[in-house]
């Protein structure tokens, strides 16, 4: 929030008549004279982005390495961000506002996938020349990624452990634990509106994993039979089916990123590597929407 309100304090407004006026007395040319710091650096910060690359060895594809991995955080948390303001409106019966939140966090999910192609080039030799600089540094300690997981509704209590020095990161993966995932809030609006979903999904220990049920699922097969734009519901469904997609989408280039890159050698954090991102892979994203699709 503090960052937030020294950007605003910073970025001075200008009003589309001063535009216009700005535009003329420069005869159609941009401004290039400033009293201060450029405004587009007040706002974004650039240059600070810029100076967040530190790599730890001379090899010019570490650089590739090390950016993808940044912009991939900052994509993680900006889909965060549209699930939970996802959840905001589906906890406040909201389906209609809440499409747009998850169609951005979707398309959010189609530049996160697509930032794995700056690093195609990469072969076994090649991440090999920096690799064991990096230590057990590995993807598998993002926190902002486990709070994707989180929100989605794969939730795993011990994959918290490893934030335990990091006061503040751990207390809100924590808090994004022990609460309703999106898929939590999902199936509980399903109840408001009159579907019958049985009590204990509705009130049960969030911090973990929400197990398929037979009522959910059958209440999406009847949600899918009136294919009509009224029915907000159904395009919920396939708003959330999107996000799934996407998402599984990303596990999968991770898949493959991986084997490309290291085969079957163990990962940099210590996993099993290849063999761990299959057993994660199998981990379905609201699983209820899928099974539904056999009875529609």
């Amino acid at each position: 929030m503090e960052s937030s309100v020294r950007v605003e304090s910073a970025v001075r407004p200008v009003t589309a008549q001063e535009r216009d006026a700005r535009a003329a007395a420069n005869a159609g040319e941009p401004t290039l004279d400033f009293p201060d710091r450029i405004p587009y650096d007040t706002y974004t910060h650039a240059s600070t982005l810029h100076r967040l690359q530190q790599p730890v060895s001379g090899d010019p594809g570490e650089m590739s390495f090390l950016m993808v991995s940044q912009i991939m955080e900052l994509y993680f948390g900006l889909t965060c961000y549209e699930l939970r303001e996802a959840q905001r409106l589906l906890r406040a019966d909201e389906i209609w506002p809440s499409l747009a939140p998850l169609r951005r966090a979707a398309l959010h999910l189609e530049g996160l996938n697509a930032a794995w192609q700056g690093l195609r080039w990469m072969t076994p030799a090649d991440f090999n020349r920096f690799r064991n600089l990096l230590g057990e540094g590995s993807g598998f300690q993002s926190a902002m990624y486990r709070q994707l997981e989180f929100l989605l509704g794969l939730k795993t209590a011990s994959l918290v452990r490893p934030f335990r020095r990091q006061p503040d990161v751990h207390a809100e993966l924590v808090a994004t634990l022990r609460a309703p995932s999106l898929w939590d809030d999902t199936v509980a609006l399903l109840a408001r509106h009159g579907h019958d979903i049985p009590a204990h999904l509705l009130d049960r220990d969030f911090g973990t994993e929400h197990e398929p049920h037979e009522l959910v699922e059958a209440a999406w097969v009847r949600i899918y039979r009136h294919p009509g734009p009224d029915n907000h519901l159904r395009l919920l469904g396939e708003a959330l089916t999107e996000v799934a997609d996407r998402f599984g989408d990303w596990r999968y280039q991770h898949l493959r990123a991986v084997q490309r890159t290291m085969g079957n050698k163990v990962g940099s954090g210590g996993s099993a590597g290849v063999t761990w991102l299959q057993r994660s892979m199998a981990r379905t994203v609201f699983p209820e929407l899928w099974s539904a699709r056999t009875d529609m």
